[in-house]
Parts: C-alpha cells; sequence; structure tokens
C-alpha cells in the first residue's frame, strides 16, 4: 500500500467539510459532534470520593486532646498493689511507673474546705482526742498527746486549685510552720495531699507509691531503732515521691527511682534554691537534701536529723 500524500490529504479533508455542510443544511437527525463541556465546581459543593480520598469518619473517636494526660490522673490501682517484701521490710525496687514518670494529680480533701479564699490555717493545742485516736501516737512514744497540736491550713494542689490538709505537730513549732505553708502558699508550690498518718499505715504491705505530705508519726528513723525527729512533731516531709529517700539502692517510696533525676525538674519537686527550702530555712529548719551519707530528699527538721 502506498503512502498518502499531503495533497491526498488535503482533498480528502475537504470532501469531508463539504459531506458535513451539506447534511447540516439539509436539516439531517445526526448530531454535531461538540467537545464535552468542562464541569463547574461550586465552591459550597461537597467533593466526591475517589480512591485516593481518606474514607469519611464513621465513629466518634476521641482527638489526641481529649485523651487523659498521663500523669494528670491518679490510676486506678495507685496504693493498692503491694511490693514483694525484702529481707530489711521495705518493698522491692522497681521502675516507675509511666503514669507516675511526671506525677502531678491531686488527691481528695479529708476535711472541710477553711473559710476564705486564699491562704488561712486553723491551730488546736491540745489536738483534740478523736484527732489522736486516729494517728500513730500511743503510749511510750517520746512526746505526750497533750504536746502535740493539731494544724489545719489551706494549701495549692497540682491542679492549682485552693486546697485544705492536716498536720499534726510539736505544739512549740505550730506557728513557724504555719508561716512556712503560708509562703509555699503564696509560692503557689504545688502538693499532692496533706493529711495525718494512721496507725495501720505503719504496718500496711508497701505499695511504694504514697505521697502524703506529713509532720508527725510515732516509729523509728528508716533503718534503725531509736525514734525519728517525726515521732516528736518536729519534722516534715513534703511530697515523698517527687523527692525521695535514697541510700545506696534503697529507694523510698520505692517506685519513686525517675526522681532521683534531679536535673529533669518537675512539679512538686524541691530545688536547693526553690520556695520549700527557703521557706524552712526562714524558721531554721534543715533539709535533708543537704546530707552525704544518705540523700532524703523530702525530709525538714529542727535539728537536722
Amino acid at each position: 500500500m502506498r503512502p498518502t500524500t499531503g495533497r491526498g490529504h488535503r482533498a480528502s479533508a475537504g470532501t469531508a467539510l463539504a459531506l458535513l455542510l451539506c447534511l447540516t443544511a439539509c436539516g439531517t437527525d445526526a448530531p454535531a459532534v461538540a467537545p464535552a463541556p468542562t464541569p463547574r465546581t461550586s465552591p459550597s459543593a461537597a467533593p466526591t470520593s475517589s480512591p485516593t480520598s481518606p474514607p469519611p469518619r464513621t465513629s466518634a473517636s476521641p482527638r489526641p486532646t481529649d485523651r487523659p494526660v498521663i500523669g494528670a490522673t491518679p490510676p486506678s490501682w495507685l496504693g493498692k498493689r503491694a511490693l514483694p517484701r525484702t529481707a530489711d521490710g521495705f518493698g522491692t525496687i522497681e521502675p516507675t511507673p509511666p503514669e507516675l514518670v511526671r506525677r502531678r494529680f491531686t488527691l481528695p480533701d479529708t476535711l472541710p474546705p477553711l473559710p476564705g479564699t486564699g491562704f488561712a490555717s486553723r491551730v488546736t493545742t491540745p489536738a483534740p482526742a478523736d484527732v489522736i485516736a486516729r494517728s500513730t501516737w500511743k503510749p511510750g512514744c517520746p512526746v505526750a498527746a497533750t504536746d502535740l497540736s493539731w494544724v489545719r491550713l489551706t494549701f495549692v494542689g497540682f491542679d492549682g486549685k485552693r486546697h485544705t490538709g492536716e498536720l499534726l505537730v510539736n505544739k512549740s513549732v505550730a506557728d513557724d510552720l504555719v508561716s512556712v505553708f503560708r509562703q509555699l502558699y503564696a509560692a503557689q508550690f504545688p502538693i499532692e495531699e496533706m493529711r495525718i498518718t494512721r496507725a495501720d499505715e505503719l504496718d500496711a504491705p508497701p505499695t511504694g507509691d504514697g505521697n502524703d505530705t506529713g509532720a508527725f508519726n510515732c516509729r523509728p528513723t528508716v533503718g534503725a531503732t531509736s525514734y525519728s525527729q517525726h515521732a516528736y512533731g518536729l519534722a516534715i516531709d513534703v511530697n515523698p515521691f517527687q523527692n525521695p529517700y535514697t541510700k545506696g539502692d534503697l529507694v523510698l517510696p520505692e517506685l519513686a527511682s525517675s526522681y532521683l533525676r534531679r536535673g529533669w525538674v518537675r512539679p512538686g519537686m524541691i530545688e536547693p534554691d526553690g520556695p520549700v527550702v527557703r521557706a524552712f530555712d526562714s524558721i531554721g529548719w534543715t533539709w535533708g537534701g543537704t546530707w552525704h551519707s544518705l540523700k532524703d530528699l523530702q525530709h525538714f527538721s529542727r535539728n537536722g536529723t
């Protein structure tokens, strides 16, 4: 077959055009060929789905901001999971659970709120009999029950709100300690809970996750048989979990090892130049974080032990 020349192409094109004009002029029903119109998209029209479009959401799955913030809510197992005991009677030291690595929740108050909107306190001396009865005091403790004061005061929680707590302290330091917590309230230093230690807690299985800010506790010094300054009402522990006791391999509370990383400052931690140390220093009390043979980062006492 011979190839068609350019002239032949032009002839064929002319013949086709003449035929098309004839058909149009004669009123034929054959449709004219026209390009398909380009579809117009209205701004309010919903786009059609395509194989590459994401499928529509069919469930109300929570957004990232709707999910609980780890560390801001107390885990359901808090205070309920006993640790195996060691030969020394403490719980086994375990890694800090993720829920407590950045611990910043506040537990419910155990007392009615004190009136007012700012810092407030009430000192009752001697402490009422019913308060003594729910404490660790018993005959033989190195301080008489009549020498203990019941101190109620307000503090700022990790939620930024005003809370009411209680301390059982030696009456000789009650007013000084009120001044300390007034300073902490002004500094907005957060505290998780503040209550009096109960007698049943002394023999309870260790859970390693307690964080009570407290004072009087009729017990021996850790690892010794002599009474601690807590047994005289002359010492206070502040946020023990964020500020653990450590000596060698021992860490108390037993799940608080993450807070031995003092360079990573998290809410509730006591810093050498922070408001807690300054407040206790103003009444002449010593911080256990300055000790050398061990570190008791939660502990403040009048005589430095």
